[in-house]
């Protein structure tokens, strides 16, 4: 890949990094945001400080790139859900008492939703909580790749 491409590849999305073009207060750069463990961390690049729109993105890729680093935060491009708001306060495992289940889903690796459930009328309450749990582990490692 020439240097060109390569320079347009890099421009178009980076995760957690966003373009910042105000004509009115003469701001060009990059603002990146690192978000873990309930703090955010967040920096903003010029593009007259660090020497033009690629370098300062650069800049910015090699910052949240060691920041994510230094917290211990996976470095990947892929979206993580980080807070449950299924009542287990396990994401992507919930509780279904109509069917006496638990119930996980999870993003397969080429973007489409996956489910599964857990009977806990076979495996009991916790037991099956426990077996639900793994599941989303297994599935979430395998679309990470780790």
């Amino acid at each position: 890949m020439d240097k060109e491409k390569q320079q347009e590849f890099m421009l178009k999305r980076q995760k957690d990094i966003a373009r910042i073009d105000q004509e009115s207060k003469r701001t060009h750069g990059w603002y990146v945001r690192v978000r873990f463990q309930g703090k955010t961390y967040s920096k903003f690049f010029s593009d007259k400080k660090c020497g033009g729109r690629y370098s300062s993105l650069l800049s910015a890729i090699a910052w949240r790139d060691s920041t994510e680093k230094k917290l211990g935060k996976i470095r990947t491009n892929k979206h993580l859900v980080t807070v449950s708001n299924s009542g287990t306060g396990v994401v992507g495992v919930r509780l279904n008492d109509g069917f006496n289940r638990y119930e996980v889903s999870w993003v397969t690796t080429e973007g489409k939703q996956g489910k599964t459930s857990v009977s806990i009328r076979k495996h009991g309450k916790e037991g099956a909580f426990i077996k639900a749990c793994a599941i989303r582990q297994e599935k979430e490692r395998a679309r990470l790749g780790i």
